[in-house]
């Protein structure tokens, strides 16, 4: 449950007005859509594929992500943590690009010193790697091809779960994830934000491999991705190879479906309670925000630094200087629908009683 800093450079640089605006390029089968600070916008225009470039010639080397937009809010019950689950999958192959034949992604990249990884968020999933410049194009090719041609078979499906499975075993085990699952799951009653992505341990033990291809095939399209490229390239040749790897892949058949269900409005304060073996505890109170696109998500930004971030907040003033908590911090959803921001509070261990002391004294004397 994560932002990658890729995309957080991205927001930073749309934010820089006094960013340098580049210069488009023209290349045949692309259409251009605007350009901010400096990240242009094209799209592919034979499949409605979105790109964004970001020219850094600071070093010869660049990040390449694909980005779907789908994540664990297009679930529902039954298929919850199938994004997730999938996004483990897309790395087990297909007939072109596999470990059999020494060709798959991790080969490669391991190969030529690439850094690279995946992760599904509510929103979305994405697939990144940081590689030197003149990898682009083997890379893609891989990027690419996975993205129609994946193999998705039951073999691959029932290792894989027991992985994520123990991903889900390690949050039922930290006080911060138990708590915010159920902060969550009492705040949205009929929105799909209620269920986490990791999703619910039923789901992902016995989630069938139809139902994961069927996720596949309706949501993984070039109408439903954004590629993003930002370091040391040539647009033109990056948009290019774009044409020549992806290009090859029609629109989706059917409209991608969209999520029209919305939260009911909350008409009083809920509580939530999560009892579990530990030394520390945690204390959290959450606020419905608005969406990441909304013109007041920039002040609630601003608002939670104020509160929790660093010895200067508000909060660690208030409570952790006074040795309430052991520190304070912020959760705060990045979403296309109106999330959540959470302030953690951590209690700190409880104080070691006179008696407890005397007894302890009492027993190193002896």
């Amino acid at each position: 449950m994560k932002r990658s800093l890729f995309a957080l450079l991205f927001a930073a640089v749309a934010l820089c007005g006094a960013a340098r605006a580049a210069e488009p390029v023209k290349v045949e089968g692309f259409s251009f859509v605007k350009t901010v600070g400096d990240i242009s916008e094209y799209t592919l225009e034979s499949n409605g594929l979105s790109v964004l470039l970001m020219p850094d010639h600071s070093s010869p080397t660049l990040t390449f992500m694909v980005t779907y937009r789908v994540g664990s809010r297009n679930e529902v019950t039954g298929t919850t943590g199938a994004t997730h689950l999938l996004e483990h999958l897309m790395f087990k192959g297909s007939d072109a690009y596999n470990r059999e034949k020494g060709t798959s992604v991790d080969q490669f990249l391991e190969k030529v010193g690439g850094i690279y990884n995946a992760t599904t968020w509510l929103d979305r999933t994405n697939y990144y790697a940081n590689i030197g410049s003149e990898h682009l194009e083997g890379y893609m090719a891989i990027e690419a091809d996975r993205m129609r041609n994946l193999w998705l078979r039951d073999e691959d499906r029932q290792p894989e779960m027991t992985v994520v499975r123990n991903e889900f075993e390690r949050g039922e085990n930290s006080p911060f994830q138990a708590l915010i699952k159920e902060i969550f799951q009492a705040a949205y009653v009929a929105h799909p934000y209620h269920h986490s992505t990791i999703g619910w341990r039923s789901d992902i033990e016995n989630v069938p491999i139809e139902k994961l291809k069927e996720f596949y095939d309706t949501f993984y399209w070039p109408d439903n991705a954004t590629v993003s490229i930002v370091g040391d390239f040539k647009p033109a040749e990056a948009l290019a190879l774009v044409k020549k790897y992806y290009g090859v892949f029609p629109r989706s058949p059917k409209p991608i479906p969209q999520i029209y269900t919305e939260e009911p409005q909350q008409t009083g304060p809920r509580h939530v309670t999560v009892k579990r073996a530990g030394q520390l505890g945690v204390v959290a109170v959450g606020y419905k925000v608005p969406p990441a696109r909304h013109a007041d998500f920039a002040a609630v930004q601003v608002l939670t630094a104020i509160l929790t971030d660093g010895k200067n907040a508000r909060l660690y003033k208030a409570l952790t200087d006074k040795n309430l908590t052991v520190g304070t911090q912020t959760f705060l959803g990045f979403n296309h629908d109106p999330s959540m921001a959470i302030i953690f509070a951590p209690s700190p261990p409880a104080p070691v009683t006179k008696r407890s002391r005397r007894s302890s004294s009492t027993r190193s004397k002896n």
